[in-house]
């Protein structure tokens, strides 16, 4: 990571760097364009463009004191039409007081005013300079300054403040944006230092599938517990105590008597039960049955 440019009370910390490292901000593409190459750290063997670090941390600080300078907090507009970046803007919004255009971008938002939804901000920030391109030109037709997040391979034509990152990844884009709405509050005094924690957890700006999340509830909502199982079968014995006096004195008592006691004689039952001579009741049986 090349040295940092800003005061040192606007330097990363380590934490700030592993965060950024662990969400694969650095991950650019195989693809780059001529105005990202000053963002360009290396390229890998396979071809993969990295980032610098260093310039993504740099171009977030100077964003959020972009930020910072508008008055009214309505003002800046938060774009984001692909999925991955709307739960973050949506919280930057909340956040930071902005205002938030997540999902699909009405044209002639910001340049006709008989539209419903007119807006007139004085500074718009987006995702991705390709998904939001249309907000991006109706900004430059009313001289909005823009910032945006970019990859490597992204347009950067009519972005003023372009933060290095990869904007494809989930993660990295949730982690820009909670930096940068963390950057923000720090330079209006919400955080009352640089050296206390914001208490907004990073998983909040991650982009989570409804979908997903639904299956997941409905899965654990059929799926009973161990106990609720051995409740419904019924089974209500020690667990697996097989010497348990209780266990080995229910057979005892159903058989009528001890394990150890053996019957006197097998042969004895049958023979009881047996005619005395089979020969003589089959010949008795056999002219009355055959009409001689």
């Amino acid at each position: 990571m090349a040295p940092s440019n800003l005061p040192t009370i606007f330097n990363a910390t380590q934490r700030d760097i592993e965060l950024l490292l662990a969400a694969q901000c650095h991950m650019g593409s195989k693809n780059i364009q001529v105005h990202m190459q000053p963002y360009l750290w290396k390229t890998r063997p396979d071809g993969v463009n990295l980032i610098n670090i260093g310039k993504t941390w740099e171009k977030i600080v100077l964003a959020a004191r972009i930020i910072a300078t508008i008055d009214n907090p309505a003002d800046i507009c938060a774009v984001s039409a692909r999925p991955y970046g709307q739960r973050a803007v949506l919280k930057f919004a909340a956040h930071t007081g902005a205002v938030a255009i997540a999902g699909r971008f009405t044209p002639g938002n910001f340049t006709n005013y008989n539209t419903r939804s007119f807006k007139e901000p004085r500074l718009i920030i987006v995702t991705d300079p390709r998904t939001d391109a249309q907000a991006i030109k109706e900004a430059s037709y009313v001289n909005i300054p823009v910032i945006a997040l970019c990859d490597t391979d992204s347009p950067t034509e009519f972005v003023d403040v372009a933060i290095p990152t990869n904007n494809k990844s989930r993660h990295s884009i949730g982690l820009v944006w909670w930096m940068l709405a963390r950057e923000v509050l720090r330079l209006r005094g919400t955080i009352a230092s640089r050296d206390t924690e914001w208490d907004v957890m990073t998983d909040l700006y991650f982009y989570r599938d409804p979908e997903s999340e639904e299956q997941k509830e409905i899965a654990e909502e059929k799926v009973p517990g161990a106990e609720e199982v051995v409740a419904e079968s019924g089974f209500v014995a020690a667990a697996n105590d097989w010497n348990d006096p209780a266990f080995a004195a229910a057979p005892a008592a159903a058989a009528g008597g001890s394990w150890d006691a053996e019957p006197a004689d097998w042969a004895a039952a049958p023979a009881a039960a047996a005619p005395a001579d089979w020969a003589a009741e089959t010949t008795a049986a056999a002219p009355e049955a055959s009409g001689w």
